[in-house]
């Protein structure tokens, strides 16, 4: 029994992740090594608070100027993946990452600090639209929600074990936490530069002329499109409660920092353990009834804490929408995509980006206000009533969606899971060759 429960676990992994081309797993690879090096985001306000002696208003101002950053950046960093490709783009983000991040660390005045941290949420920002517009172009229409899933596994993965890592760094150095991402992060650049080729769609003169000309206008006039961004601004301030509002109302309710993280890290184990299973299950089903079914679970799964008298439901409530959240991200970021223009992908990419690094801005002004004016019970209620008006939106908005063709290429003759290389060549990749290693054959996929 215990041999026969192996083999098909085996076979279950062997097939979320065969089938992807070998650029997509350098790109994973990049993700994972980002986000194990991401202390700074993690240990910033006992930083400045514990180290440097500056008030939690001074914190709260640099987390605010690092996610404005962010905000900033977001449209910049689309136009720039569909003008300069997603390799310079990506190239640039990383380097500016890795060299600001470094120069934070060595930073004393408050203003050189605010400034700083307010360069590092640019730049580290800017790398996300050139990563999911690289992801659409190198894999298959059919795979893309399982390589969305692949890749926010990877990101929950990192984050997991970098946020483990943080506090033991930062009661040796906090500086070294600085340097060790900007090394890190350096790493991520070293390995675009070096087994990631361009993968923007190489098109000739009169396809460009015969296509509509795409700017941030043509963006903001895509009726559809920009109301997926509104609801997507919507969960974000659902998903965003877990960090800013639930410890605050939780520490209110009598609860030690300890037993919030014990609640918090159900999140991350469930979404580690879960989200390879469970993007299995929900691959090829209708995208509409996903997004409309975790918009409501995640809404009411916050909302289910304002009954929450003890740590175990506080972690029975992150139990239900942690698994709202497993099946949102993946299915709006390849619903994103699939309403993008192939020679637009970097603007809208960076549209939809855009909506979440709002909602960093926004939920925690949301959850403090709500909290000290009315209680905890109304932010919890708020979150429910969210949930109820994305799924709502959700079924609206994507009636009569056309079905995705399976066998889509890329303009300019950049078939799925090929490349076009930085001279404009076009690398296609053969079948036996785009694969990821076989289960059977070695004990992890390698890229």
């Amino acid at each position: 029994m215990p041999y026969a429960a192996t083999g098909r676990m085996r076979r279950a992994v062997t097939e979320s992740v065969s089938g992807l081309p070998r650029a997509f797993w350098w790109l994973w690879v990049s993700t994972l090594v980002n986000r194990l090096g991401a202390f700074v985001a993690t240990f910033m306000a006992l930083y400045l608070t514990l180290e440097r002696g500056y008030s939690a208003s001074y914190a709260g101002l640099v987390a605010a100027l690092h996610g404005l950053g962010g905000v900033v950046s977001s449209l910049g960093a689309g136009v720039m993946t569909d003008r300069l490709g997603r390799r310079p783009t990506l190239l640039i983000a990383q380097a500016s990452t890795a060299v600001s991040v470094a120069v934070l660390g060595f930073m004393e005045h408050p203003v050189a600090i605010a400034g700083v941290a307010f360069v590092v949420g640019m730049a580290s920002n800017a790398s996300r639209p050139a990563v999911q517009a690289m992801m659409a172009d190198i894999v298959r229409p059919e795979d893309r929600v399982r390589a969305f899933s692949l890749n926010y596994w990877a990101i929950n993965l990192g984050f997991a074990v970098s946020s483990a890592g943080a506090g033991f760094i930062a009661s040796y150095s906090y500086q070294a936490g600085f340097l060790i991402e900007a090394a890190m992060t350096m790493v991520c650049a070293v390995v675009v530069f070096v087994k990631l080729p361009e993968s923007r769609p190489v098109r000739t003169a009169v396809e460009k002329a015969a296509e509509p000309v795409v700017g941030l206008g043509t963006v903001l006039r895509d009726g559809r499109f920009m109301g997926v961004v509104g609801l997507s601004f919507l969960v974000a301030l659902i998903f965003m409660q877990g960090s800013v509002g639930l410890p605050v109302a939780m520490g209110e309710a009598g609860f030690t920092p300890a037993d919030y993280g014990l609640a918090i890290a159900v999140n991350g184990v469930l979404i580690v353990a879960m989200q390879i299973p469970v993007t299995r299950f929900i691959e090829h089903r209708d995208p509409r009834r996903l997004l409309v079914l975790s918009s409501v679970v995640a809404g009411y799964g916050f909302g289910l804490t304002a009954f929450a008298g003890s740590l175990g439901v506080f972690a029975l409530t992150v139990c239900v929408w942690t698994l709202a959240e497993i099946v949102n991200a993946p299915t709006q970021t390849g619903l994103v995509v699939r309403l993008s223009p192939v020679h637009g992908r970097g603007r809208y990419q960076g549209m939809y980006t855009m909506s979440w690094s709002v909602a960093a801005l926004v939920a925690p002004l949301m959850s403090g206000f709500m909290i000290d004016r009315f209680g905890a019970e109304w932010l919890w209620g708020t979150c429910a009533v969210l949930g109820t008006v994305a799924a709502l939106g959700y079924w609206g908005l994507m009636r009569g969606l056309p079905e995705e063709e399976s066998g889509e290429a890329a303009p300019g003759g950049v078939a799925p899971g090929g490349v076009a290389d930085a001279a404009g060549a076009v690398e296609v990749t053969a079948a036996a060759e785009s694969v990821a290693p076989r289960a059977d054959s070695v004990a992890a996929p390698r890229p």
